[in-house]
């Protein structure tokens, strides 16, 4: 398993939210493309972007997003606001390794397919949850479709992985819903990402246990409640 960590970007800042609430926000560094060559220069060999304005409409972060790809050797895979395929272009135009797509793919099927057919093996759907339902429209809102029933509907598409976020988790370093996790990674053909919850290394075994091929990791890497030089031992790629 792999461990990537996250670069959340909000008015120009890298941040960490708890539970994904605007109003909780325990982290703000003002130089993001400090903190990624920071991640890069421990040895991490992917990062993991997201802009958070451009999620929840409002605003946007697209040209410091620029500036991470354009100066970074590592991998970046990026989403946040993703929604039509010039902005899938853009960022790959720009150095993106994967992009990541959250509400559009979850809502217009019809877009997904076609973007995947567009881009093989190079986006990853983000499949986020609050309890087992999917979430969109940046968390803001949440679906009646249960997270098992739509990674169903994704197993035949041509992606890159499925990203599942357990929203109620994120931030709190108080352990991973493995137990989801699990459930998940058994039904997937294609790689599973978690995030949300991780505060330990044995956070991190019990997602690799459960078949997880990657865990987007961020409170527990900003606050030092993880050592980077043991994650980097156990979890290179």
């Amino acid at each position: 398993m792999q461990v990537i960590p996250a670069i959340d970007l909000r008015d120009g800042a890298c941040v960490q939210l708890v539970g994904g609430s605007y109003t909780n926000e325990r982290v703000r560094i003002t130089d993001p493309i400090g903190v990624a060559a920071a991640w890069a220069d421990m040895g991490f060999k992917r990062l993991h972007v997201v802009d958070l304005d451009a999620a929840t409409r409002r605003g946007t972060n697209r040209e410091t997003v620029k500036r991470l790809l354009a100066a970074n050797g590592v991998r970046l895979q990026c989403g946040g606001g993703v929604r039509d395929l010039e902005s899938i272009e853009e960022l790959f135009a720009a150095g993106a390794s994967e992009v990541v797509i959250g509400t559009k793919a979850i809502e217009d099927r019809e877009w997904l397919e076609k973007a995947a057919a567009i881009y093989p093996n190079r986006l990853i759907v983000a499949a986020d949850t609050r309890g087992r339902k999917v979430a969109t429209h940046g968390w803001l809102e949440t679906s009646s479709q249960d997270v098992t029933t739509f990674l169903n509907e994704l197993n035949q598409l041509p992606l890159a992985a499925i990203l599942v976020t357990a929203i109620d988790l994120e931030g709190r370093m108080k352990g991973s819903d493995v137990t989801l996790m699990r459930e998940l990674a058994s039904l997937s053909r294609l790689p599973l990402q978690a995030s949300g919850g991780v505060g330990t290394l044995a956070d991190l075994r019990d997602l690799a246990a459960a078949g997880v091929s990657a865990a987007i990791v961020g409170m527990a890497l900003y606050t030092g409640a993880l050592e980077t030089s043991a994650i980097i031992e156990e979890f290179a790629e």
